[in-house]
Parts: structure tokens; sequence; C-alpha cells
């Protein structure tokens, strides 16, 4: 693979395509905490971390499956589960002090309303301060997962074989997709409780 003697290998995590240290570094002279934001094959993660020379410190953490605890029922990667996500995260960073942070993507890309900015913008109603454009936050009936509620009850009505298949999931767990925004709203004020 070399190409002639002077070849510079790339850094190990830049080459399994885990970290842009172009980027990191850019966040870690900031001197602010990171907002960092991950969506795994089944999972989501948002932390709070500051630097440090032997690896992060992550000062506050909020997993996927902490939102079963409060009684989530709906798919836990999806907009409305981010933003649930970035909000529980930015009410615990909230208690321990902080204010600020800088957003940290990784190598997600920055698309308009996805999912990443979901939990920015749970993270900022929390009250963390976040800059970033209010053009890439998702709406208000994204994240209170209207489309879906939408969606379902337009399926159910044509197709409901196919309402089955497709919802399967919310449906084993009791939950009705057409009932999302409001089961949102149940789990919001559930976080907002367990958290103060």
């Amino acid at each position: 693979m070399a190409r002639g003697s002077h070849y510079r290998v790339a850094l190990k995590r830049r080459r399994e395509g885990k970290t842009n240290y172009y980027k990191r570094r850019k966040l870690i002279l900031s001197k602010k905490p990171r907002l960092v934001v991950r969506v795994l094959s089944k999972t989501a993660i948002v932390q709070v971390a500051k630097p440090a020379p032997k690896g992060d410190i992550i000062i506050v953490s909020a997993h996927s499956n902490e939102l079963k605890k409060h009684g989530w029922k709906g798919y836990g990667r999806n907009t409305t589960a981010l933003y649930l996500l970035g909000y529980l995260a930015g009410l615990k960073a909230a208690k321990k002090g902080i204010k600020e942070a800088v957003l940290d993507i990784g190598l997600h890309r920055p698309v308009k309303g996805s999912r990443v900015f979901a939990a920015v913008k749970g993270a900022i109603d929390a009250g963390l301060e976040v800059p970033v454009g209010e053009e890439m936050l998702p709406s208000e009936e994204r994240i209170k997962g209207e489309h879906i509620a939408s969606y379902a009850k337009q399926m159910s009505e044509q197709d409901p074989e196919a309402y089955k298949a497709f919802f399967s999931q919310y449906l084993q767990n009791g939950l009705k997709p057409e009932d999302l925004p409001s089961h949102f709203e149940d789990i919001k004020k559930k976080i907002e409780e367990s958290v103060k």
C-alpha cells in the first residue's frame, strides 16, 4: 500500500473511520465542553464531554435505554427519541452547572432537520446554550412525531396488514403510533420530574 519512502500512514482511528482529527482539534481549541451526539445501529447516545490528555471525561450522559426507564414505548433512534435524549442530557448538564457547549456530531453529516439536530434542540430547550443555526433544527411537528402519527393513520385506513407490519415495534410495546404526540408530552413531563 505504501507509495514511496515518504508515505505517511494515517492515524488508526482515522483509518477506521471513527475520528476526524481536524474537527476534533477545532472543538478542543474552543475550550468549552462538547455536546456529543452519536446515533449507532441499535441505540443513540447524547453526552457532554470535556477533553483530557488521557481521553475525554464524560460529565453527563443520556442513552436511549434510559428512555425506556421513563416509560418510552416508541422507537429509540427516531427524531422524537433523540429530542428527548437531548432534553434529558441538557437537564442533567444544567443540574451540574454546565451552561454552554459546542456541538460534536463526529462523522455524521450535518443535514437540516436531522435526528442529530433534534438532540441539539432538546438540549437547547433544557437550557444548554449550543451555537447552531435555527434553520438546521427540526420543526415542532417532527419533534412531537406528528408526521409519524399522520402516516400511521393514513396507512391503517388504506392497508391494515402493512400497518401492523410497519409499526410492529410500537404495537408490541403497547403504543398506537397515532398516539405518539401525546405519549411524547407525557414522557417529557416524566423526564422533567425525575431530573429535578
